[in-house]
């Protein structure tokens, strides 16, 4: 390869786009460095020249361009318009919430804009809402005062009602205790009413066996001492009782007094006194007259027994 077929190659990979210039150039007989220059102060002209022209293009279209937003942007929506009160609203999101507020259902697009508000406009518009935020306060205030009146009101009658039902409840109580107490004061009653008829019956019958005893000594008869002692008056009572109301009695413990049917058995007794006191019962005794019942005796009834309608028994 020749020399200037090498230099041609040469300046071709840097100025590919110049296979003119670099022919011209080829047949002047120059060396590398001055066919780079040479070839170089004719191409910048052009490269000038075409980038000046480039220029005023681009600055044109960029004219145009801003010509054609400026007119999209005239023709364009630039906010939304609530149709029912004729409000405007920058933003979807503005009417969205204007909506919910006012249930206003029409809206439409609108090429006014929306004014920006001055310092002063913003300023009213502050201190309004302020205004309604304390009203609106003021409001809930005076509902939640009603609300709690109303409450006070329903909880002092059922305060009233609950002490009403409790002093009614404690008055039957009273009552109750109260019948309760006679029945066992008319029992009590009874119950030494009879006591003192057996203790008269006894000292009649004592009388009556001291006075035979005498007349046998004194060899007379005596009617009356042969008679038996007949009480004055029978208890017709007691042979009609359905019920025996028991006075149990056991050494270191408050009496027990219960009411038995008049067919429950001694043994019955002795179960219920082991279960409620722990006593285990081995016999029972009646003051007046006094008589004991041993276990041999527990199969008999409190009727057979004579302990209806009531009877004081200790318990040994």
């Amino acid at each position: 390869m020749s020399e200037q077929e090498s230099l041609i190659d040469r300046l071709k990979d840097i100025f590919p786009n110049s296979e003119d210039l670099v022919k011209q150039v080829a047949s002047q007989g120059l060396d590398f460095e001055a066919a780079v220059n040479w070839i170089a102060d004719r191409i910048e002209p052009a490269v000038e020249k075409l980038t000046g022209s480039s220029g005023e293009q681009k600055k044109e279209d960029a004219d145009e361009e801003e010509e054609e937003s400026a007119e999209a942007i005239a023709n364009s929506a630039q906010s939304l318009r609530c149709v029912d009160c004729g409000k405007l609203f920058s933003t979807p999101e503005r009417a969205e919430f204007h909506a919910i507020k006012t249930e206003h259902q029409n809206f439409e697009e609108s090429k006014e804009a929306v004014k920006p508000l001055t310092k002063e406009e913003r300023d009213a518009k502050l201190a309004e809402m302020r205004e309604k935020l304390a009203a609106k306060r003021a409001a809930q205030a005076a509902q939640d005062a009603i609300e709690q009146k109303k409450n006070e009101a329903i909880r002092r009658k059922k305060d009233s009602e609950s002490e009403r039902l409790k002093e009614e409840l404690k008055a039957k109580q009273a009552k109750l205790e109260m019948e309760k107490q006679k029945k066992e004061k008319a029992a009590d009653i009874a119950a030494k009413k009879r006591v003192e008829e057996s203790i008269r019956l006894a000292q009649e019958e004592r009388r009556a066996k001291a006075a035979a005893a005498k007349a046998a000594r004194e060899g007379r008869v005596v009617e009356e001492a042969l008679k038996p002692a007949v009480p004055a008056k029978e208890n017709n009572s007691a042979s009609g009782a359905t019920e025996a109301r028991l006075q149990l009695r056991i050494q270191g413990q408050p009496p027990l007094i219960k009411t038995f049917p008049a067919d429950t058995t001694l043994f019955e007794v002795a179960s219920a006194v082991q279960e409620e006191r722990g006593f285990t019962v081995q016999s029972f005794t009646t003051p007046f007259p006094r008589k004991t019942f041993t276990k041999e005796d527990f199969g008999n009834t409190l009727k057979e027994a004579k302990m209806v309608p009531s009877a004081a028994l200790i318990l040994g």
